[in-house]
């Protein structure tokens, strides 16, 4: 029961207060943004989730109709329930909300030569609940020696989707390593992974 309450009491996002929980954004919008269909493994790998977390949230929204699920021998796959009323308002409130991580996770991963990708500013901040106004752009930097044609192509794809402008900022871990003032304050401030760790 403990466990229980506790699970309930998690903090809202600031970003989309509409969500009982972090968590909870971040499962919704691992399938309604991606289209993908998940076992609750990849599901809680996906969205950073305890197994735990994410089989009771899982069971809430089948119940609630807003995710299906497919049995396939036995492991149950998830995804979004389209047929249900409420996943396309929910997946518009995610795409401004928890959307810009994933989609550009989604994006990001099939492009070469990227060490890690990660939000920082002020969508990072208020994703990680730091009080302040709402954020009217992402800036997001990547490390490591990408093609940046097509760094920016995905940001301008997730940009168009999301309705915020995506700023890339594109390193070499040498450069990284060099510092500035400028790295000095993304350094000392929140920051979300989108690929790979945090190179600090």
């Amino acid at each position: 029961m403990e466990d229980n309450l506790s699970y309930m009491r998690t903090e809202p996002p600031l970003l989309a207060p509409i969500f009982r929980s972090d968590g909870q954004a971040r499962l919704l919008a691992a399938l309604l943004l991606t289209g993908d269909e998940l076992s609750i493994t990849d599901l809680a790998d996906r969205a950073d989730l305890a197994y735990p977390t994410v089989h009771r949230e899982v069971e809430r929204l089948l119940h609630a109709g807003i995710l299906a699920e497919t049995q396939v021998g036995r492991t149950r796959l998830i995804r979004a329930a389209d047929d249900s009323p409420l996943v396309e308002p929910l997946r518009q409130i995610l795409l401004v909300s928890a959307g810009p991580v994933v989609l550009l996770e989604h994006e990001l991963r099939s492009i070469e030569g990227i060490e890690s990708a990660f939000l920082y500013g002020s969508f990072a901040a208020r994703s990680l609940g730091v009080p302040g106004p709402p954020p009217s752009d992402i800036d997001l930097m990547v490390i490591g020696v990408p093609d940046a044609d097509e760094i920016y192509a995905a940001c301008d794809r997730v940009q168009e989707r999301v309705g915020r402008p995506v700023n890339p900022t594109i390193l070499t871990a040498k450069e990284l390593s060099v510092g500035s003032g400028f790295l000095t304050q993304v350094k000392s401030n929140p920051v979300v992974p989108v690929i790979g760790d945090v190179p600090w």
